[in-house]
């Protein structure tokens, strides 16, 4: 609450969102950071997965990465929903679940298939190698993932300044407009 002049205390007036290219820009980076945070958290999940699965079983290689990707995309599913995209709608979970999958299985053929290839395209198996390539395909998917993710899975909800400039009319100008309940009209009070 902020204080008047008069001593009485006026409500305070909310900020209006950040506008414009540089509030747009903020927001972008904010995301990205975000989407980086729990991205390299799962990158990490991935990996460990991998070469534990790949070290403990007798998996092939592709199999191996098939299976920690998916543990990935579990883990990211949870961060993207409650942290990087908490403010997003929430409306259509069935459909946001089944787009996320989607997208999920697109960037994981994108990261085993470059494993895939370096593995049995070119005989790059030693675990350095496969270790990078899993590392390379992961970047190649991420890329894909976070255009889809933020383009048609965790879409954002329509902006709130309409409603910020319709409460500033109502609390300021439209008392002006309307006329007096004794019957003097708008401007004779």
């Amino acid at each position: 609450m902020e204080q008047g002049s008069s001593g009485a205390r006026t409500p305070a007036t909310p900020r209006p969102p950040r506008a414009g290219v540089r509030g747009r820009i903020g927001r972008l980076v904010s995301e990205i950071a975000k989407f980086g945070a729990v991205g390299g958290a799962g990158v990490l999940v991935n990996l460990l997965v991998f070469n534990f699965v790949r070290h403990t079983t007798d998996l092939q290689v592709v199999r191996a990465s098939i299976v920690a990707t998916i543990v990935a995309i579990v883990f990211n599913y949870v961060g993207f929903r409650y942290f990087t995209y908490r403010d997003r709608d929430k409306s259509g979970q069935t459909r946001e679940m089944s787009l996320f999958l989607l997208f999920s299985v697109i960037g994981l053929v994108i990261e085993n298939g470059v494993l895939y290839t370096a593995t049995y395209g070119f005989g790059w198996d030693s675990p350095l190698q496969s270790n990078i390539f899993k590392f390379l395909g992961i970047g190649l998917g991420t890329l894909f993932r976070f255009w889809s993710y933020r383009s048609w899975v965790f879409r954002a909800l329509p902006a709130r300044e309409p409603v910020t400039r319709a409460e500033t009319f109502l609390e300021h100008e439209a008392p002006a407009a309307l006329p007096h309940p004794d019957g003097a009209p708008a401007g004779r009070r």
